[in-house]
């Protein structure tokens, strides 16, 4: 049994078709560059990655609570045996989206991208880091990293192709969409390859995860995230309609007014259009939550709730120095955080260990450089609604 790349045309809408499309894709590029352009402190994009790895995976059902996952993080895996898996597939998505994007950066990054190895790379990135007993599938199938499935298979109505012919229709993906490279254009073949990787349906499991990395590896290799949004939270956040834009786009082709491919216009067009509607979405939201000119407020708020309702020994002088890390990016010296708090030693010292022990501030060692924390519990002060699970997890 042989299925010929055809089958999975058109891999674009037509030019007609694809109008109002780069209009949209328009306003993202212009929008995401304009966000990509803000500092960002570390612990921002630390965050954002435990997000990224908790939204992919309730879109498949299997997450963690956003305080397990910090927990993970900090190697404190739970003693029952099927979270801990889950606990451990977060990390593994954590580190391996981490590497794919050092990995594939730039325009070269992105073009390699497409290619089937890579693919297969994505594939093995994510579940290289499992162990194996966490890798076998509720049929009994073990999961080999970045190994190309070797039986037929069908996910609800789709009928996936014959496992022969999946050299052949990567090889049709990647030189189709690897080759469209730069602009609004690039916006819209990135969307159509994440509908039609699934069709392909290139692994025994594990697909849906690669699609989703895939699409967040490509936008940030082309420059339009720097790390501060994903589109991994708009799918999550409308995740029936994900997934039934993605199995309308896998229907044949409705008649002479859809289009002239194997499979329907109208789907893939629809598609795409709720992608580039997911992404402007994130996009606006982070721009809001990243407004400058209201940090220092929000900031503030944390500082006098920590001080007057919780008297964790946390003082509000710390302003200053805090917000100076968040724009910065960047450390400081504890003398000159100590400093800029205009405090005496002594309450300096005691202010700096409380921010510290309340992760509002973070350090590698005993006397190092500062930089800005970001807990989970500070969350409904600096980025409200930004990870409501999260929020919750903290206040519970």
């Amino acid at each position: 049994m042989y299925d010929a790349p055809h089958q999975f045309e058109p891999l674009l809408p037509t030019q007609e078709k694809q109008e109002p499309l780069l209009a949209k894709a328009h306003d993202l590029a212009r929008s995401a560059t304009q966000l990509a352009g803000l500092p960002i402190a570390p612990s921002l994009r630390e965050l954002l990655r435990g997000m990224n790895s908790y939204y992919t995976n309730r879109i498949e059902g299997q997450h963690t609570r956003p305080l397990e996952i910090e927990q993970a993080i900090a190697r404190n895996f739970s003693d029952n045996t099927e979270l801990a898996s889950r606990q451990r597939l977060a990390i593994a998505h954590i580190d391996a989206e981490s590497a794919v994007e050092r990995r594939y950066s730039g325009e070269n990054g992105g073009r390699q991208l497409y290619s089937p190895a890579a693919i297969q790379d994505l594939h093995r990135e994510l579940f290289s880091r499992v162990p194996e007993e966490d890798r076998v599938t509720p049929e009994g199938v073990t999961v080999v990293p970045g190994e190309l499935r070797h039986r037929e298979v069908q996910v609800g109505q789709h009928i996936a192709p014959a496992h022969a012919s999946l050299p052949a229709l990567l090889d049709r993906w990647s030189q189709f969409y690897g080759d469209i490279r730069r602009g609004e254009a690039a916006l819209l073949a990135l969307a159509a390859a994440h509908q039609r990787l699934g069709w392909i349906h290139p692994f025994i499991d594990g697909n849906g995860r690669v699609m989703r990395l895939h699409t967040h590896a490509v936008l940030s290799a082309l420059g339009y995230t720097n790390g501060l949004w994903s589109p991994l939270r708009g799918f999550a956040r409308s995740v029936d309609q994900y997934y039934a834009r993605l199995a309308d786009a896998d229907a044949p082709r409705r008649g002479d007014l859809d289009g002239r491919g194997n499979l329907s216009e109208q789907g893939l067009v629809a598609w795409i259009d709720y992608v580039l509607d997911v992404c402007l979405d994130q996009v606006r939201f982070m721009g809001g939550m990243l407004d400058i000119s209201s940090m220092e407020r929000r900031i503030a708020a944390c500082l006098a709730f920590e001080e007057e309702s919780l008297r964790s020994g946390v003082r509000r002088e710390a302003l200053r120095p805090l917000h100076y890390l968040f724009l910065s990016g960047g450390e400081l010296e504890r003398g000159e955080f100590k400093m800029m708090t205009g405090l005496g030693d002594r309450t300096a010292v005691t202010a700096l260990s409380a921010l510290i022990r309340r992760g509002l501030l973070k350090s590698d060692t005993p006397q190092g450089k500062v930089r800005f924390g970001l807990p989970l519990h500070a969350l409904r002060f600096y980025f409200p609604a930004l990870w409501p699970e999260a929020e919750a997890d903290a206040d519970g």
